[in-house]
């Protein structure tokens, strides 16, 4: 027999019964029934039900282990009563009677329990990953990350995509984020650096001649953390195609991602429609570049219904340049209650509060103080249909510019009785974020937010260029290597008109896919950072490698990264990253568990020829 199992602890059932079997794990539980113990005895497979009474001569060493030790057992597989059978577990039916046992490693006392559900806190949970692993939802999740990579490779390798490796050690490239540099020791005072993405290198294979490229790719970045980024590393599929458009990238990426989804959603359903927003519409409809769809609600531009009207505040505002009211319909949101809770959403967000209008039914109270009367005289003339029923708009918003300005409102938004509707003004960069988040949970407090599906749309028409508020100067928005729509022709006009062939993919209100179509013609690059200030020696001098490439027969090109932790995340339906990644760090970008960052010995320093100057 093999020295550490026959079997693993979800291998046994009815057929085993009277079967001599080998078994190794951890102790999940221990219970003493009248004197005879049970152990839910646990590996990576499985739970089976393992049992020894005093008639065992394994029974005093049996007394002695303790929740997470690692034992070994021998014993001989019985049935079950049928009023005992667990139907909850694959063994269920049988269990095993402890003959031997032996004590393959003992557990201190435990600083955070393996069985259960208890949370704890995520200093706890990081400084003793390896326990923290052992539960039964994080080996589910870190399973499910292990398939769902196995799976995106398959479905690659089936649309002849080649996996290649790019280096993980390079030169420093700025994408956006800060670099993770590392000092080299034989070229004393000069650097390397983690690679943020495999962006050039997959762009230098297509000049090479490989037709469709992807890989699982590390990919380094000192970033802040949030609940959907890590702060040191991550893996994307990181893919690139010759010869190639927009549209093609599209038609690769969804059925990979489609089938993921569906593989691995838990039956949630997967959209087969993913419609092609621009940037623009995105930030107007949904206040965000990576909407959620789930949530039916798009916000509107109103303007023209408070321009010159009786609430100053809006009317007031109309009148600076670059300025818009838009607002966000609530179907069903309409009473004074939850505009209340919505009003205090926006003063914890930072705002002064959020305008409302919320339509119901005529009362007599409403027409009681209209009117000036009382209300039993306004509830008789209600009723004898001498004052017109029906709807009304409430709020003191709807006061101050009156009823036709309300009337219009409700009818360009489509609501109706029930029904309210929110109001943010200013330049919209400075309040879109607030809208796109006040949208997010009026769509979950009310109930209109579908989440049983998995809603996708390609953010499309992305600006190149911004200008600065108050320097005036022109710089890049989004990813300068992306080719102008338009071409070099696109770059002669307005810079803040020119779009680019670069797109994200968003899906339930994250980001899991961002790509273009690659500015491969040198003479277009260097216009498009001329424009931004970047003279041609400094493209060079920063991009010399990719630039010299272009240079030799670069063929169209372009590609995508669709984030892997990400979609694990959506798939396991966990809030935070951590929840998918083994080995995570927390939100100081500290490794608890491996003490890291750690100082380093003077000898490594002086072997780089480094010193590390104190901070005060």
């Amino acid at each position: 027999m093999h020295p550490y199992r026959s079997h693993t602890c979800a291998d046994l059932s009815k057929e085993n019964v009277g079967d001599k079997v080998r078994l190794s794990g951890w102790v999940h539980r221990v219970r003493d029934h009248g004197g005879i113990l049970f152990i839910d005895l646990r590996d990576h497979y499985g739970i089976t039900q393992v049992l020894c009474d005093p008639d065992s001569p394994a029974f005093a060493d049996v007394e002695k282990v303790r929740s997470e030790w690692c034992i070994r057992i021998d014993g001989e597989v019985k049935a079950r009563a049928d009023d005992l059978v667990n139907a909850k577990i694959p063994t269920g039916e049988i269990e095993v009677f402890v003959r031997d046992i032996e004590v393959l490693g003992a557990s201190k006392e435990l600083p955070l329990q393996v069985f259960g559900d208890q949370e704890y806190p995520e200093e706890t949970r990081l400084r003793y990953r390896y326990l923290d692993l052992r539960r039964e939802k994080m080996q589910a999740n870190m399973v499910l990350r292990s398939d769902v990579v196995s799976s995106i490779r398959k479905r690659m390798w089936d649309r002849k995509f080649k996996e290649f490796q790019t280096p993980i050690i390079t030169a420093s490239s700025p994408e956006g984020a800060r670099d993770f540099l590392v000092p080299s020791r034989l070229h004393p005072g000069k650097f390397y650096a983690l690679p943020q993405a495999p962006q050039q290198f997959k762009q230098l294979l297509m000049v090479s001649g490989f037709d469709k490229y992807f890989q699982i790719a590390p990919c380094f970045r000192d970033e802040d953390p949030r609940a959907d980024r890590s702060p040191t590393d991550f893996y994307q599929l990181d893919l690139e195609m010759s010869f190639v458009e927009q549209q093609d990238v599209f038609d690769t990426i969804q059925p990979v991602l489609t089938g993921i989804f569906e593989e691995f959603g838990g039956g949630k359903s997967v959209d087969q429609e993913w419609p092609q927003i621009s940037y623009k519409d995105a930030a107007l409809w949904y206040g965000s570049d990576k909407p959620d769809l789930r949530n039916p609600i798009k916000m509107q531009v109103v303007s023209e219904h408070f321009a010159g009207s009786g609430f100053a505040i809006f009317a007031k505002l109309l009148e600076q340049e670059g300025t818009q009211i838009r607002a966000i319909p609530a179907p069903t949101g309409g009473s004074r209650k939850f505009c209340d809770r919505m009003n205090a959403f926006a003063q914890k967000e930072g705002l002064p509060g959020m305008g409302y209008i919320f339509w119901r039914e005529k009362t007599a109270d409403s027409v009681a103080q209209e009117l000036g009367i009382p209300v039993k005289e306004a509830q008789a003339k209600l009723k004898s249909g001498e004052v017109e029923g029906g709807m009304e708009a409430a709020g003191p918003l709807a006061k101050n510019i009156g009823p036709e300005r309300t009337e219009a409102i409700r009818q360009q938004l489509g609501l109706s009785v029930g029904d309210a509707a929110f109001f943010l003004g200013g330049k919209p960069k400075a309040f879109e974020g607030v809208a796109g988040r006040a949208r997010n949970v009026i769509g979950s407090e009310l109930g209109l937010t579908d989440e049983n599906r998995f809603a996708f749309a390609w953010i499309v028409d992305f600006p190149i260029y911004e200008k600065d508020a108050e320097t005036g100067k022109i710089d890049f928005e989004h990813n300068p290597f992306s080719m102008p729509q338009g071409g070099m022709d696109a770059l002669m006009g307005d810079p803040l008109e020119v779009l680019g062939y670069q797109y994200d993919l968003a899906c339930n209100g994250y980001e899991l896919v961002s790509g273009a179509i690659r500015n491969h013609k040198p003479e277009i690059m260097f216009k498009a950072f001329e424009i931004a200030g970047y003279g041609k020696d400094e493209v060079e001098k920063r991009f010399g490698g990719m630039v010299n490439a272009f240079q030799y027969g670069a063929p169209p090109h372009g590609g995508c990264a669709a984030g892997i932790d990400r979609i694990v995340m959506l798939l396991a339906e966990e809030a935070n990253i951590r929840e998918v990644i083994l080995f995570p760090m927390n939100q100081r970008a500290e490794d608890l568990m491996m003490n890291a960052p750690n100082d380093p010995m003077p000898d490594q320093l002086m072997e780089l020829g480094l010193r590390v100057i104190p901070q005060d």
